[in-house]
């Protein structure tokens, strides 16, 4: 073997090296909430499309107004408020990302929907069933001046079910900028798993 054939040699497997450990870092993640079964505890209007839960699940997100159609709507003056998707089988989950409703406008202290989303928390459980589940983020932090209009956290659990829900549980005192009521309008939930067959 001469000496060239042997450096070409070399530098093929070291490009086989160098691409593979490329594919090794290179991730695809897959949203496996996308037009899944949804419900919600406390619908806005029974029957009424423009107000379903499958709106969070839909894959739209452009029109983030309660009447626009792509977002659900929860019932008016309730204490507690859940959603839930049902992901049809046990999925490994890597991250869920929330988009809340905005109607549109200047997300912030100022805009109306932000108060209700403060104090939630988001489960993965194999039963639609919350005490069943285990907690994935329970918001202890966000303000009005701080909470995302779109919310992405970690979750590194096995499950069938993500639950989102909020409470304004009777006796309790919360922190200024709160509502006084719970609601679960989102306007799309993202529940992502690695793609099977990516490195």
């Amino acid at each position: 073997m001469n000496m060239f054939f042997k450096f070409r040699l070399y530098m093929c497997y070291k490009d086989v090296l160098i691409l593979l450990s490329l594919l090794t870092i290179t991730q695809a993640y897959v949203n496996v909430a996308l037009n899944k079964p949804a419900y919600q505890q406390h619908p806005h209007k029974t029957g009424q499309k423009k107000f379903d839960a499958s709106n969070a699940v839909d894959g739209r997100k452009s029109d983030l107004r309660p009447w626009g159609g792509q977002c659900v709507v929860s019932g008016d003056e309730k204490k507690t408020a859940t959603w839930w998707v049902d992901l049809t089988r046990v999925h490994s989950i890597h991250h869920i990302t929330i988009h809340y409703m905005t109607n549109n406008k200047n997300w912030g202290p100022f805009n109306y929907y932000a108060h209700f989303f403060l104090g939630f928390s988001v489960y993965v459980s194999n039963t639609p069933d919350i005490s069943q589940g285990k907690l994935c983020f329970k918001d202890t932090n966000f303000t009005l001046n701080i909470i995302p209009a779109v919310f992405t956290t970690a979750c590194l659990l096995h499950g069938q079910y993500v639950i989102y829900h909020n409470e304004r549980a009777p006796g309790l005192v919360y922190p200024n900028g709160y509502s006084e009521y719970a609601r679960t309008d989102l306007c799309e939930v993202e529940v992502f798993e690695c793609d099977v067959g990516t490195f």
